[in-house]
């Protein structure tokens, strides 16, 4: 009678196929791990059970008769609240939205139902993907499951958490600057933000539309590779119009060597003045793993990197102001009562229904969106992306992928991060792939011996070479696994068997 917790979402969706369990038994195992755990965790804003068992019904029907099942067959898959679902409520994590029924399911959560996975929930997030811990949720905080004094990382912590704490084997988060893998290096899961198009986005709340990408957390690479492959497996959604259709077929080169493929890698951001010892030399780990494989490691440069941020703050708040203008209270959101005007309706309800981040952000883009100030920062900001996308051009005509940092420290404490400007620096070695538009990927490398939490390595592969990105990622957990450094395809200490045993 195995735990939930020990299965892979492959294991699964071949266990349900061949009958060694139903998918209600699944689900039901993914219940009560969520209600033995979520007291310390807190990793969902709401528990879609009777959904989850009716779709679960369905699976188990379709097999009764023989039909053939889907990729993620009986799969529990949690999706970060910022994603449309019919069945349940979107909230962002915000006030604005906590009672906005969702009308439509949107085409990333369609394409996993339709590969058969089961829908457990909705995880918490920073309130609209705003943060780098999930401090800034509306409703409560969630707890990192390997230390729950810990934050997760944002703004996909809820997603994250959920997957480390063995809730669930796979969920979906949303990547603006570092939202799938920072939370996924937090929490010693792997996470993969896409490129840019590869992943409908259409049923998602938008953050910022030039930046935002969907992407998967598991495990281990082979879950989100196939979580992936039921991702794109509709093709081009026309929902979308920034949608491009691949080719589904990451698992078919994971175990592929990697011999004689060449790794970039930056010696200054080793040096960097962020960068903690620890996560410096879970680096050197990562390195040393794949250059037993094989992997040649080349010197490449990013020199506009360290401008990212400052492009970052200007371009994704110029997008934010524009995309939250629709929650006024009259067309979406929460509407203040009583009000003489419409203005002051306005006025109050986007005062009260928005958190301090949310606020910030859209008065940031406000400003620099306002005439006279446009030409001063937006231009420029936009200039910086093209320097920082020809860089990245450069710096793989010589790689098949980069190694960096996923983030700069382990996961820190709540409240730790004491201004605004502190936790936007937590982004500095993920925010500058979201301005290229390119694919990344953290993979979880060990245990910090400081911090006694996850470490993760991130790899950043060229646009729509996502498949052979998965490939260095496989070959990375595999030499680490065999180093025996690894955290990943483990679930946090403490939350192992404390309910979720399949019969």
């Amino acid at each position: 009678m195995p735990y939930i917790d020990e299965l892979s979402a492959a294991e699964i969706a071949a266990g349900v196929a061949r009958g060694d369990f139903s998918a209600t038994e699944v689900v039901r195992a993914s219940l009560d791990a969520i209600a033995s755990r979520e007291p310390d965790v807190q990793a969902f804003l709401q528990i879609s059970a009777d959904l989850a068992l009716q779709t679960a019904a369905v699976t188990d029907a379709r097999r009764a008769k023989g039909e053939p099942l889907g990729l993620l067959a009986g799969v529990p898959v949690a999706f970060k609240d910022n994603m449309q679902l019919v069945g349940t409520r979107t909230t962002c994590a915000s006030r604005m939205l906590e009672h906005f029924e969702s009308p439509f399911t949107a085409t990333c959560v369609q394409r996993l139902l339709d590969a058969g996975a089961t829908p457990i929930g909705k995880t918490n997030m920073d309130e609209f993907a705003f943060g780098s811990s999930t401090e800034s949720s509306a409703f409560h905080r969630t707890g990192n499951p390997w230390d729950t004094q810990r934050v997760p990382g944002g703004s996909s912590g809820g997603s994250a958490a959920a997957v480390a704490a063995g809730e669930v084997p796979i969920a979906l988060g949303s990547d603006t600057g570092g939202s799938i893998r920072q939370p996924a290096s937090f929490c010693g899961v792997v996470g993969m933000k896409p490129t840019y198009g590869v992943v409908s986005r259409y049923g998602v709340v938008a953050f910022g539309s030039s930046l935002d990408q969907v992407g998967p957390f598991g495990r281990c690479v082979c879950d989100v590779a196939l979580a992936m492959d039921a991702l794109v497996v509709g093709g081009r959604d026309p929902l979308d119009s920034m949608s491009q259709s691949v080719p589904a077929s990451f698992r078919e080169q994971l175990e592929e060597p990697v011999e004689g493929m060449r790794v970039g890698v930056i010696e200054s951001l080793m040096e960097h003045e962020a960068l903690s010892a620890e996560v410096r030399a879970a680096l050197e780990d990562a390195r040393a793993a794949l250059e037993t494989q094989g992997v040649q490691f080349v010197q490449v440069a990013l020199p506009h990197m360290e401008a990212a941020i400052a492009a970052y703050y200007v371009i994704g708040p110029a997008e934010a102001f524009s995309n939250l203008a629709r929650f006024d209270g009259v067309r979406f959101g929460y509407q203040e009562p009583d009000c003489a005007t419409l203005a002051e309706q306005t006025a109050r309800s986007r005062a009260r229904g928005f958190g301090a981040e949310a606020k910030r952000r859209q008065l940031l883009g406000a400003y620099l969106l306002a005439s006279g100030v446009y030409d001063q920062y937006y231009y420029p900001a936009q200039q910086v992306r093209t320097l920082i996308t020809a860089d990245y051009r450069a710096a793989f005509a010589r790689c098949d992928a980069l190694l960096l940092p996923a983030a700069p420290t382990a996961a820190f404490r709540f409240g730790e991060m004491s201004t605004p400007t502190q936790m936007y620096a937590a982004d500095l070695f993920t925010i500058s792939n979201n301005i290229a538009g390119n694919a990344g990927v953290s993979v979880p490398v060990g245990l910090g011996k400081t911090s006694c939490m996850p470490i993760a390595a991130q790899l950043q592969g060229p646009a729509f070479k996502d498949h052979a990105l998965l490939r260095v990622a496989r070959a990375l957990e595999r030499g680490v696994e065999d180093a025996g450094r690894t955290c990943s395809g483990t679930v946090a200490p403490g939350f192992a068997r404390m309910g979720g045993v399949l019969a």
